[in-house]
């Protein structure tokens, strides 16, 4: 029975991070084909790439899009493993059908025609949420990302940077194709609101928190945290000052998702609790993050 519960949950998540990704890419393929494409605005990464490619030998950038990423697939496949993989192939292949879907959609739509900054800041935004979404949630739009992806799993960089790093040159190449550093700049502006909206995106669903709980019935909001919650929490004995009696204080980490369901859970078994709660720059350890440096042997 209890396996089974389990494996309910197990399909559940899978289930969640498929949604959130597929939600992500056809956020990320609006910002290209609504704002970046119609008003030649280069972006870093295998977009960037394709975006030229159809600029200056007219093949759709559905096409080459599918055919590069395959090719960094089949190198990242080592490092990043399977599960990483197969939801970016699943990124890869959704992607390069949203984006002949909303061209037959939206047809000849052009948005901000003649506003090209606004374009890429807007275009940069929806594309850089896009990605931080699939990122947050073990997947990737493919491109630039996988690159990130895999710097990110040994060292502890910003997403954003990497990806940062990494496109510059793709968009100082565009040059040979546009003949207009204008629109190689406007490429930039894109990238700096891309590279914002990535890490803002991914350090939103990472954010963490920690509670400080002083209770008289702090077994049983622990026993509730540990069955509803599904946190631990740690009980410090300690001394009150102006009392000058026992108290029981407890700890607990938790992600800010869950905050409010801690909240009411206190709430629920002791409104008289008094209650800490901060945000932490990082947790690490089961349940949350994994640390990035290497071991040394």
């Amino acid at each position: 029975m209890k396996s089974a519960q389990i494996n309910k949950t197990n399909i559940g998540i899978v289930v969640r991070d498929y949604a959130i990704i597929s939600f992500g890419l056809l956020v990320c393929s609006i910002g290209w084909v609504v704002f970046m494409l119609p008003n030649h605005i280069t972006q870093g990464g295998m977009p960037g790439v394709s975006s030229v490619l159809e600029w200056g030998l007219n093949i759709p950038v559905q096409y080459s899009y599918f055919f590069l990423n395959a090719i960094l697939l089949a190198i990242a496949l080592k490092v990043l493993g399977w599960r990483f993989c197969v939801k970016t192939i699943y990124a890869v292949v959704a992607v390069t059908l949203f984006i002949p879907i909303l061209r037959a959609f939206l047809g000849d739509t052009h948005l901000l025609e003649g506003q090209p900054f606004l374009a890429a800041v807007i275009g940069g935004s929806f594309m850089g949420s896009g990605v931080g979404l699939c990122l947050a949630h073990g997947g990737s739009s493919g491109g630039t990302d996988v690159i990130a992806a895999m710097v990110n799993k040994y060292h502890d960089i910003s997403l954003g940077h990497i990806i940062l790093m990494v496109d510059v040159i793709v968009i100082a190449s565009s040059y040979v194709v546009l003949k207009d550093w204008n629109q190689v700049i406007y490429g930039y502006v894109e990238l700096i609101a891309a590279s914002f909206c990535v890490d803002h995106v991914v350090n939103l669903t990472r954010r963490s928190v920690q509670f400080f709980i002083v209770s008289d019935r702090h077994e049983e909001i622990a026993r509730r945290i540990n069955n509803d919650a599904k946190r631990g929490c740690t009980i410090i004995d300690g001394h009150g000052s102006y009392s000058q009696q026992p108290v029981h204080m407890l700890f607990v980490l938790a992600k800010q998702r869950e905050a409010s369901n801690i909240f009411r859970i206190i709430n629920e078994t002791d409104p008289k609790a008094f209650v800490s709660q901060s945000a932490v720059i990082g947790v690490y350890g089961e349940g949350f993050d994994h640390f990035k440096q290497k071991r040394k042997s």
